[in-house]
């Protein structure tokens, strides 16, 4: 059977189209807090190119732990002394605390790729803005359906991972480093990261915020990563970079929180 198309048909099609499209703005994919006010605040008076020629950032679409969101930003070319990534800032739109991360870079990391895990609180973009070193901004964006992971609760044993906080381990990828080339390493950090918005499971309080705010990793003294984090990098943070050395030599882990605790560890590298 025909449906006859009437003009209060269409007028009915009109208006549920305005709801969805409404629906889909409520839920995180409307850019007015950036275009308005994040763009200014984080970046002021800047010209901003969104391109696909300088970096990616990988996120999933619907994520399955809001408190556990993978995100991987991938730049487009080697680092060199003449043309390379000097920072790259992490943006979360409509997170509590929207700054979330900050990675300083040299031409010594070989390559200018961070890989981590985040907290998302609602429906949301996540931006990743690098300056390159003539001081042009470039940015990559993605949406992530995702909500509470500011405010998921603690794990069930909060004491058992402040006896673990500051414990730290590099991992390679192979047994020994290839000099001159970009190598892949992951820093695993013990530490809660609390947000101060997240209720102890087993005391029912909303436990103080405590959490990283500081990672620098150099080899040799020489700086190949330096981090600022907030709220949004997720309990025990995971960081996966590259470093290119040149030599036999010690790479260095230094993290500093937001209660003024600092630790340290190192490990040697053989080429």
């Amino acid at each position: 059977m025909k449906i006859p198309v009437t003009s209060s048909r269409i007028l009915m099609i009109i208006a549920g189209l305005l709801l969805a499209s409404q629906a889909l703005r409520a839920e995180g994919e409307d850019e007015t807090a950036w275009n308005t006010t994040l763009k200014q605040q984080f970046f002021p008076n800047r010209a901003i190119e969104e391109d696909q020629q300088t970096l990616e950032i990988t996120a999933p679409y619907r994520a399955e732990d809001p408190a556990l969101v993978p995100l991987q930003i991938t730049s487009k070319f080697p680092q060199t002394k003449e043309n390379f990534i000097k920072n790259i800032t992490v943006i979360i739109d409509n997170n509590p605390v929207p700054f979330s991360a900050s990675f300083d870079f040299t031409p010594e990391s070989g390559k200018a790729d961070i890989a981590t895990r985040m907290r998302f609180n609602a429906y949301t973009h996540v931006r990743a803005i690098a300056e390159t070193n003539d001081g042009k901004l470039h940015m990559a964006k993605a949406f992530v359906k995702a909500s509470g992971g500011c405010s998921a609760p603690i794990g069930t044993d909060l004491e058992a991972a402040k006896a673990r906080m500051g414990k730290m381990k590099f991992r390679f990828d192979g047994d020994k480093a290839t000099l001159g080339q970009p190598n892949p390493v992951q820093l695993l950090i013990s530490h809660p990261n609390i947000t101060g918005m997240q209720m102890d499971q087993i005391s029912r309080m909303v436990q103080p915020a405590h959490y990283v705010t500081e990672v620098k990793v150099s080899f040799e003294g020489k700086a190949v990563m330096t981090t600022k984090t907030d709220i949004a990098i997720s309990a025990d943070p995971n960081l996966r970079f590259y470093f290119a050395p040149d030599k036999a030599g010690e790479l260095k882990a230094e993290v500093k929180d937001n209660l003024g605790n600092t630790y340290s560890a190192s490990q040697a590298v053989t080429p």
